[in-house]
């Protein structure tokens, strides 16, 4: 394979795992991923800390001396995904390879990779929340939904204090309800969200951000298809038949740990493609979302009855 075909595979998976930060409405929660190793395949390591609390001041001896302990766990990404595309030697147009192979990778991001990494990291937060009792399913009206959103933040509060930034993501016809609320007052303002580098302008309830999701990627379960049957449609995700609505998730802006690899993109030219005289692109994707178990008590969904 050409060497500048190499170059290019490797400067376009940088530039791929940077737009998933940006394209993603859950690119915020990769920004609590700065401390984890990464060396490529499935495998992260995840730092935890703790230390030794106060001691009594002696006069005499000074200070009690304290410890630290920082250790490093290994987590695996569960979701390994990936695609194969070939593109005829005879369809590649005047602007050439780069350009075609560009626009295919960056369509099948945006309209397939991104939809699907929302959905995940949303639907394993709902099943983390279900595991550790921090979910409640209700009926939403204009009438009664702000009144529990607040009640939602409060409990929150309650383990973590205020002051804390919170991130509530909700698909729009709930935040309709609750901007529809008769109680509402001046408690929606907007403000600037970094994410990926990039400031993005967002509402904000009572100074908390929310992110406005597509319901389709708000679902409490969701069905991750092989890819290998079902016809040339098949792939991608589904929500599976028992899965509930989610109608907003809350939780402090640290505490969802996300990561996205662009593992593997392989450009074959057509002289080296064995089965076809077409252009072949290998593109593998490793991503998932861990909540630290100590964590989980600062977390809420509410989901539909």
């Amino acid at each position: 394979m050409p060497i500048n075909n190499i170059e290019y595979a490797k400067l376009m998976m940088t530039k791929l795992d940077q737009a998933a930060v940006i394209g993603a409405t859950s690119g915020w929660m990769e920004a609590n991923a700065g401390q984890v190793i990464y060396n490529g395949g499935d495998e992260v390591k995840i730092p935890t800390m703790s230390t030794t609390g106060l001691g009594d001041y002696d006069r005499d001896d000074g200070f009690v001396q304290g410890s630290i302990t920082l250790k490093y766990e290994t987590y695996k990404m569960t979701q390994d995904r990936g695609r194969t595309f070939q593109i005829d030697r005879m369809d590649e147009n005047e602007s050439g390879f780069v350009a075609t192979a560009t626009n295919t990778i960056k369509i099948f991001q945006d309209t397939q990779v991104v939809p699907e990494l929302d959905a995940y990291r949303y639907s394993k937060i709902a099943a983390l929340a279900e595991g550790a009792n921090q979910t409640e399913a209700i009926t939403l009206t204009a009438d009664n939904a702000l009144t529990k959103l607040k009640e939602h933040i409060a409990a929150i509060e309650d383990v973590i204090g205020e002051g804390v930034p919170l991130i509530i993501t909700v698909p729009a016809a709930v935040m309709a309800l609750i901007e529809d609320s008769p109680k509402i007052g001046k408690s929606i303002n907007v403000a600037d969200f970094k994410q990926g580098g990039l400031n993005f302008k967002v509402k904000t309830f009572n100074d908390h951000v929310i992110r406005r999701v597509p319901k389709a990627r708000l679902k409490t379960e969701y069905e991750i298809l092989d890819g290998k049957t079902g016809g040339q449609e098949a792939g991608g995700f589904k929500p599976t038949v028992g899965a509930k609505d989610i109608n907003w998730i809350i939780t402090p802006a640290n505490i969802p740990l996300a990561i996205s690899k662009t593992d593997k993109l392989r450009v074959f030219n057509p002289d080296v493609n064995q089965k076809a005289d077409a252009w072949k692109i290998d593109y593998r994707k490793y991503h998932d979302l861990w909540i630290m178990e100590n964590k989980l008590n600062q977390i809420m969904v509410c989901t539909t009855v």
